[in-house]
């Protein structure tokens, strides 16, 4: 059942890792602000400095520190990468790097891939479709000149008859006939 929805191998492990950012999102939007200062929870858990977003736990020596917001990621001054928590106590933010990386290239080769195969599909789809068009258009033509030559040929009998009720056909076999009567 699970193969069905999830083509690729891969599909898997990035259906895990969705869905612990899920839980990892529902975990840091569910509790309440909390108005203290990350240094107030400095030597306590890490679960209680996490609950204020705006705290980062660092691991070495377990304090409680502000987020520096001027920075994407924290420097090492701050708290090492492999030590330094934000969010969620059990992943640090070389982990969280790597996962997030390895989900969003997960992403793109996909969409990449999905995006070539619909371009061939389409392509040798369209391809086969002109070369079917193209033999009916060839088909048809070679119809219609095979027709208008029957036409012609009916055309040229009824005009020959009426040349021959009238007297205006002469002898065919004899191209100079024409000339002998006069």
């Amino acid at each position: 059942m699970v193969g069905k929805w999830l083509p690729y191998p891969g599909a898997q492990l990035l259906l895990f890792l969705l869905s612990l950012c899920m839980v990892w999102a529902s975990q840091t939007t569910s509790s309440p602000p909390v108005s203290q200062p990350c240094s107030f929870y400095s030597g306590k858990s890490c679960e209680e400095c996490l609950r204020n977003v705006s705290c980062l736990w660092c691991m070495t020596n377990y304090t409680c520190l502000e987020y520096p917001v001027h920075s994407i990621l924290p420097p090492s001054s701050v708290c090492a990468m492999s030590s330094a928590r934000w969010g969620a106590c059990w992943i640090n933010f070389e982990a969280l790097i790597i996962a997030m990386g390895v989900v969003a290239g997960a992403i793109v080769l996909t969409i990449t891939i999905c995006c070539c195969y619909c371009c061939y599909c389409k392509k040798s789809s369209y391809s086969s479709r002109m070369d079917a068009e193209e033999e009916n258009l060839i088909r048809e033509r070679e119809r219609r000149q095979q027709e208008a030559v029957q036409r012609k040929n009916e055309r040229t009998v009824k005009h020959n008859e009426i040349r021959k009720k009238y007297g205006l056909l002469q002898d065919t076999d004899h191209p100079y006939s024409k000339y002998e009567n006069e």
